[in-house]
């Protein structure tokens, strides 16, 4: 294992929630992580953005081959979790701990500035919850607050993180995956294959009226 991602597993705190998103604890990024001899994984709070320029593209990323999760595989632009280990990552107004969250992985992952983007700039739109046994060892198991950011940035990739990038169109999506074969995140497989993506792109001039923050999107997860 990567001895940068293997910190990581160990020094970062996720949250653990219940399946309403409420906070539990906190737990080590592995413990969250680990698929237990059942076949759980323990469910946690993630994000996940979705950054589009000013020509409306989607920034698509390549994880890199050091990532303990999914790596070599093409997903959104920043996939990550707000830490309880991390001053105010835990402020749930307006969901304003994951936006912080969100903004300082899109620096560590992809070296968007901080002053680039702002609070404001970071649209909550959705909570979105899904389960993954991964490779048998690790998996997911995540309520994932989906942000969705339209900005212009610089950008300077972090490879033990990214590999690679790309901006792609919407009506090109489907040709770029297709052409590059993709493996996706089985996030961003879900998002695409049920039309949440396509639904939110269609509609980004008003995307801050379609935010629906009581709402959490179940991919075959019963709620009890």
């Amino acid at each position: 294992m990567d001895p940068t991602q293997e910190k990581y597993l160990q020094d970062e705190k996720c949250f653990l929630i219940d399946e309403f998103d409420i906070v539990l604890g906190s737990a080590s990024k592995e413990q969250c992580h680990l698929v237990q001899n059942d076949g759980n994984v323990k469910l946690h709070r993630a994000f996940s953005v979705f950054l589009f320029n000013s020509k409306e593209e989607l920034l698509l990323q390549k994880r890199s081959p050091y990532k303990v999760t999914y790596p070599n595989r093409y997903s959104n632009t920043c996939c990550s979790h707000p830490l309880a280990n991390i001053e105010e990552e835990d402020e749930e107004f307006n969901a304003l701990g994951v936006k912080r969250a969100a903004i300082r992985k899109l620096h560590h992952e992809l070296g968007i500035q901080p002053h680039e983007i702002s609070l404001d700039d970071a649209i909550y739109v959705a909570r979105i919850h899904y389960k993954d046994p991964g490779d048998g060892k690790y998996g997911e198991h995540e309520i994932a607050y989906i942000i969705i950011i339209k900005k212009d940035v610089q950008l300077s990739l972090n490879f033990n993180e990214v590999s690679e990038v790309k901006y792609v169109a919407r009506d090109k999506i489907d040709e770029f995956l297709r052409e590059t074969n993709a493996e996706l995140t089985p996030w961003m497989e879900l998002l695409i294959k049920n039309g949440n993506l396509g639904y939110w792109w269609d509609n980004l001039e008003r995307i801050g009226d379609l935010a629906n923050d009581d709402k959490i999107i179940r991919f075959n997860i019963k709620s009890n």
